[in-house]
């Protein structure tokens, strides 16, 4: 079975940025905030540690990379936000807009499963048509009698 840890490397970056824009100085009184998403990133590293433990080695290099990944960008962002908008307003607007394009990034990410499965769909789709479209070529009547090959080959094996 093939399993793919995308969504959960992506939803684990989505928690962090909520919590990042729950904080205090980001967005003050967000505790609800800070709170689910802070428990949500705990189930997702679990996750991700499971599949980590119980892959092979191109998975985890994978799994890795991507994570590395996640870490540099939560920290430009956490960097740029803090460095460069001084104020809780410019702060939250900045991450509360990125934390709303990561949640639409962990809702589309499960779309890399489905698309085998399309293609799946599409082949299955195809020869449904070819056999709708050759049914009544073929002659259902004659099944019976046997052919000038299956005569001649019961004939040599006689």
């Amino acid at each position: 079975m093939q399993f793919k840890p995308d969504p959960y490397v992506v939803t684990a970056l989505n928690c962090a940025v909520w919590v990042f824009y729950g904080m205090p100085f980001v967005h003050p009184d967000s505790l609800l905030v800070v709170t689910i998403n802070g428990i949500g990133l705990f189930i997702e590293f679990s996750y991700i540690i499971v599949f980590f433990i119980y892959s092979d080695g191109p998975k985890r290099k994978k799994i890795s990379i991507f994570l590395g990944v996640e870490i540099i960008l939560f920290a430009i962002l956490v960097f740029v936000t803090l460095t460069f908008l001084h104020g809780t307003k410019n702060r939250s607007m900045l991450v509360g807009i990125l934390a709303v394009i990561m949640n639409v990034a962990m809702y589309a990410s499960p779309l890399t499963v489905m698309i085998p499965n399309g293609l799946g769909t599409l082949s299955g789709a195809i020869q449904l048509i070819l056999y709708a479209k050759y049914y009544k070529t073929t002659n259902w009547d004659d099944e019976g009698k046997p052919n000038e090959i299956e005569l001649q080959r019961n004939a040599d094996t006689v």
